[in-house]
């Protein structure tokens, strides 16, 4: 009844096409952004931070990335942890060779870097599809960790083997480095997520993206009614690890501070990303946020009843939860395969027509 364009009217073409048609989706919008930005930086504690939302960020900007390919282009990838990987390091390297650049730039670098290496990696997507490709992104992922591994000069020749990210700020306030404030650590990101999110949300919308979809839908169709796949293919790797090279970054150095890349970006990462697309909804701004999220709280949810509150192990807590996502998972492909964002489509359509059955 309240959930209605009824009386909504449009004067322009600009007002018609616009990201929310509907008034009460905006003021929605608004009033989500209103708090993100005004109330959670002064409630915020380390736990929360560290826990739940500063994850919550950067896996939404990896989960953005991987749903502009995978969901948007059909291209299947399994290589996220290991473009995530190259900017953390990417991150690092500009970090420590140009200590007076803002921590920003070093962050968009490094997403222009791995903008690049999944372009390269992305070559094989002209010939290959489906599974095959999938393959390919797979030997991308382990050859990225082995490089990383390997090769002392990426880790700036340490002992160890870890990268650590010396201490940044921004305005003055430090955002990387062990003094970092829990409230200073979620505004970088989240202005990181924003501005992720509304570049995505227009390419999406734009020609850029429907050439990604027509490609999805159907290649050959695509390529007659003139799409041109060689520029459509590579942008959406472009874009995708673009996206995916901020994500690295900031998980390296505003969220952890120091990585081994064997232990951060290994396969399951890829895995974990991948299935929040899935469970969130291929193809969907919104399911990239959904399943971040769930996939986020969920652990943290298991192990404050399981292991907190009926005092169980944590491996039996930790082994019990991969059951849980792995029956998600198969439920939301038998039952749902649109995933999270194609719930809230329908309850929002149901809100539309209530109180009137349809």
């Amino acid at each position: 009844m309240f959930y209605r364009e009824a009386g909504d009217f449009k004067t322009s073409y600009t007002d018609d096409s616009q990201t929310f048609p509907i008034k009460f989706d905006r003021i929605r919008y608004y009033a989500v952004l209103a708090v993100a930005f005004g109330i959670i930086p002064f409630i915020i504690n380390d736990y929360w931070a560290n826990a739940v939302v500063v994850p919550f960020l950067i896996y939404a900007i990896a989960a953005i990335g991987l749903n502009i390919l995978t969901g948007y282009c059909g291209q299947v990838s399994l290589g996220t942890g290991g473009f995530m990987a190259v900017g953390a390091y990417a991150c690092y390297k500009l970090m420590t060779s140009f200590p007076d650049v803002s921590i920003v730039f070093h962050v968009i670098g490094a997403g222009a870097i791995t903008a690049f290496v999944g372009v390269l990696f992305g070559l094989p997507s002209l010939r290959i599809k489906g599974f095959y490709l999938a393959v390919a992104t797979l030997a991308a992922q382990f050859f990225l960790v082995w490089l990383f591994n390997k090769v002392p000069w990426f880790y700036n020749y340490s002992a160890s083997g870890q990268i650590s990210a010396p201490e940044r700020t921004v305005f003055n306030i430090a955002v990387t480095g062990p003094n970092t404030d829990a409230w200073a650590k979620y505004l970088i990101c989240l202005v990181f997520v924003v501005a992720v999110a509304w570049i995505a949300r227009n390419l999406t919308r734009g020609t850029v993206g429907r050439s990604w979809m027509a490609i999805r839908d159907m290649d050959i169709a695509a390529e007659i009614i003139g799409v041109n796949p060689l520029k459509a293919k590579m942008t959406a790797f472009a874009v995708s690890s673009f996206f995916i090279g901020i994500s690295g970054a900031l998980f390296f150095s505003v969220y952890l501070g120091a990585v081994e890349v064997g232990e951060a970006f290994g396969i399951n990462k890829s895995f974990l990303v991948l299935f929040m697309v899935i469970i969130g909804g291929l193809g969907s701004i919104f399911g990239s946020f959904a399943g971040a999220a769930f996939l986020v709280i969920l652990p943290v949810l298991l192990k404050n009843v399981l292991v907190g509150g009926m005092n169980w192990p944590i491996d039996i807590a930790a082994h019990l939860e991969l059951m849980v996502v792995g029956g998600l998972i198969i439920i939301f492909l038998i039952a749902e395969p649109h995933g999270l964002a194609q719930l809230w489509r329908v309850t929002k359509e149901k809100l539309r027509l209530w109180p009137f059955p349809h």
